[in-house]
């Protein structure tokens, strides 16, 4: 593996590592602050995964394996800025992102 392929994949991990602090600890945490309708850390990664998608995200990844290791270089990248907008933007955004992902789900 050459220095370039090496980089990108630590690239990758650290990616991955920041899409689960923010979905597993930050997400949470701030819901439990604010009180916030939507709390737990799987509902914070089907919204921000259906988004990936703009649908249900197991119609296009296997529901049987962790979601983010199945996740391109590009679509981590979406997924932490999505992360880093809901925690910046706080629960009106994820209310509306948590409406649209079920809407995905119950058309």
């Amino acid at each position: 593996m050459d220095a370039d392929a090496k980089g990108h994949q630590a690239d990758r991990y650290d990616l991955q590592d920041r899409y689960l602090e923010i979905t597993r600890q930050r997400l949470p945490a701030a819901a439990r602050e604010g009180n916030w309708a939507v709390r737990y850390d799987h509902c914070f990664m089907r919204i921000i995964l259906d988004h990936l998608f703009e649908a249900c995200w197991y119609e296009h990844l296997d529901r049987r394996l962790r979601a983010y290791k199945q996740l391109n270089q590009q679509q981590l990248e979406r997924a932490v800025a999505y992360g880093e907008r809901m925690l910046a933007e706080g629960e009106p955004l994820v209310l509306e992102m948590n409406a649209r992902s079920l809407t995905w789900r119950n058309p």
